[in-house]
């Protein structure tokens, strides 16, 4: 997904960093510092008109790639919610964050709660769009196995974005997304972190915490539903509230960029 060259620029590790540090895309310059990881599906430019809609002069982000994906498809791992955290919180020092916002979508949700998790301090707030729990995903076996296919098929890849969507987008679109998300993960890496997202609880781990915690979901998704976050999320985060996107599914950042980054921005900012 094309994001506008005025509004963000990839920052690749130098040569001694290259085949160890994550890319990331880099957007706005403002004193409002926001780490941003990505789904399942996704990468550091798939956030689609999301970007564009951001207000540069108030807020930084730093959209990282994970190992296996987008700029950093060559970066070899565990492909685990450890990983992810550690290296999120390694990109956070290159940038000279002590303390920052999360956002995450999808499984991105996940590994922003274990970024909190491995380092409370320095997390303001979350921001978990249609995210995965920190208790993982119960699939039923023919849903895991479908899910499991995705690596190497695109038609299950299609199928997945169709179904979390509510079926109700373009064919277009939805191939769009599939080839995206093909072009920019390897597939070993993609394979891997099925497992991750879905098979880990951590949930021990952050149940309690006080910081402020928003939840999106969108009202078309199938899956991740209000009724999932309020027996997760919502029980887990004393000070969590949670948004329903009418004109929404899985993939807000496509749907409805401009209202999401409005409620986006709007709580961080009350978040402080």
């Amino acid at each position: 997904m094309p994001v506008a060259p005025s509004a963000a620029a990839y920052a690749n590790p130098g040569p001694e960093e290259k085949n160890m540090a994550n890319s990331f895309l880099s957007v706005g310059n403002g004193p409002i510092k926001v780490l941003a990881l990505h789904g399942w599906f996704g990468c550091a430019r798939a956030w689609g008109g999301f970007v564009d809609a951001l207000d540069p002069a108030r807020f930084t982000y730093a959209f990282m790639d994970y190992r296996g994906y987008g700029e950093s498809t060559h970066l070899q791992g565990d492909y685990t919610l450890a990983e992810i955290a550690q290296d999120a919180l390694a990109l956070a020092d290159r940038l000279g964050w002590g303390r920052f916002h999360l956002l995450g979508h999808s499984m991105g949700g996940s590994a922003i709660q274990y970024v909190l998790a491995e380092s409370e301090s320095r997390v303001r707030s979350l921001v978990a769009v249609t995210p995965v729990p920190a208790s993982g995903v119960p699939f039923d076996e023919a849903t895991r196995q479908l899910f499991a296919s995705a690596a190497s098929s695109d038609a299950a890849r299609r199928g997945i974005i169709n179904h979390g969507t509510g079926a109700r987008l373009s064919p277009a679109w939805v191939e769009k997304m599939a080839r995206c998300s093909r072009e920019h993960s390897r597939e070993d890496a993609f394979a891997a972190y099925l497992r991750a997202w879905a098979n880990t609880d951590f949930s021990q781990r952050i149940a309690g915490k006080t910081l402020p915690v928003k939840v999106i979901v969108g009202r078309n998704d199938p899956g991740l539903t209000p009724e999932v976050m309020q027996q997760t999320y919502m029980r887990w985060y004393p000070n969590a509230e949670l948004e329903v996107i009418d004109n929404a599914g899985h993939y807000p950042m496509d749907e409805t960029p401009v209202y999401l980054a409005t409620t986006v921005e709007e709580f961080i900012i009350r978040a402080g």
